[in-house]
């Protein structure tokens, strides 16, 4: 366990914190929280890197602990009524898809399958970080702005779809290389 795994361990065990504070109503604290976590990716990532402090443990618990922020935050949303119930399927079903097919992909490979990010991919995280941060803040700070909510959306929908349908080419095609994240 080096300081990288350790700040995003941190970042994972805040999940409960961040769902609980969004149930309960304090979307302006869920919103510095959210923003803490996205510094302490950064700041995990660069001191990996910097100091030669890559490990296979933050290959794996850095996407992971980004993941698992990202669902329950979308889930507890649209659950909360904050966002619309397709959007969340539609980003909770591209995640599934994408785990399903890395773990059908090392069964039928029984190798650890090459995972390799799309660019598509990224932009759709950031469209995804984007959508769920304006939501916490515009509505935890008592400013809603549905206009620009809905249209962020529709964004988020696009590049989902369209990240979604890259990874099913890409697996299909064979090429292995089919994920989200590599470090």
């Amino acid at each position: 366990m080096n300081l990288p795994n350790l700040i995003s361990l941190c970042r994972l065990l805040s999940v409960p914190l961040l769902v609980w504070l969004v149930v309960s109503g304090h979307l302006a604290w869920a919103f510095w929280l959210f923003v803490l976590a996205g510094v302490s990716d950064a700041v995990d990532g660069y001191i990996a890197k910097r100091f030669d402090l890559r490990s296979t443990l933050g290959v794996y618990l850095d996407p992971i602990a980004d993941k698992v922020m990202l669902v329950s935050v979308y889930i507890v949303l649209g659950f909360q009524a904050y966002l619309p119930s397709w959007v969340v399927i539609l980003v909770v079903s591209r995640d599934l898809l994408i785990v399903g097919g890395v773990l059908l992909t090392y069964a039928l490979a029984q190798s650890r399958p090459q995972v390799a990010p799309l660019w598509i991919s990224k932009v759709n995280t950031v469209m995804q970080i984007l959508l769920e941060a304006h939501v916490l803040a515009t509505v935890g700070h008592g400013i809603p702005q549905p206009t620009v909510t809905a249209l962020l959306c529709w964004v988020v929908a696009g590049t989902t779809l369209a990240s979604g349908a890259a990874y099913l080419w890409r697996w299909a095609a064979g090429t292995g290389h089919f994920g989200d994240e590599a470090r």
